[in-house]
């Protein structure tokens, strides 16, 4: 269990938790399905794809939606947070070679007054943000779930 093992896209695996001795079982998220999302964004965000803002929009916030409610089970959180920034950045990238805009360009489009980023939008679509998605581990659910036995004596 120390070397782990992959199982239905997660690697669960056997760590010492941090800044302790005990030993607990992990679920992470394999690498594979993180390689797989990344090769689905770089095939949506080309630099020179002709494709409309809002449809590319839409169909990486479906992509991404799904995978995350898949994984949101996992120790994912930091993973979360990197494909945010990738997918940004393939966005910017492809903004930029499309439109021929510098990087003062980007900041005065996508940036308040006072200084904050705003989210990539087109006709109102907005990127979704996978960060944005609650982390739900270890969730303990014994008391809901349902009982088919009815109790011998009721009361």
């Amino acid at each position: 269990m120390s070397d782990g093992f992959d199982f239905l896209g997660f690697r669960i695996q056997w760590k010492r938790k941090g800044g302790t001795t005990k030993w607990h079982v992990y679920t992470f998220i394999a690498d594979r399905p993180i390689r797989s999302l990344k090769a689905k964004v770089r095939a949506l965000t080309g630099r020179t794809s002709q494709q409309d803002l809002a449809t590319v929009l839409k169909r990486l916030t479906q992509i991404m939606r799904g995978w995350a409610n898949y994984f949101k089970h996992a120790v994912a959180k930091h993973v979360f947070d990197r494909l945010d920034a990738f997918v940004w950045w393939r966005l910017i990238r492809m903004l930029r070679e499309r439109h021929r805009w510098s990087w003062g360009d980007v900041r005065r489009r996508f940036t308040t007054p006072t200084g904050r980023w705003r989210p990539i939008a087109a006709d109102g679509i907005e990127l979704f943000r996978i960060a944005s998605v609650t982390v739900s581990r270890y969730r303990y659910r014994a008391s809901t779930i349902p009982n088919p036995w009815k109790p011998a004596n009721p009361v």
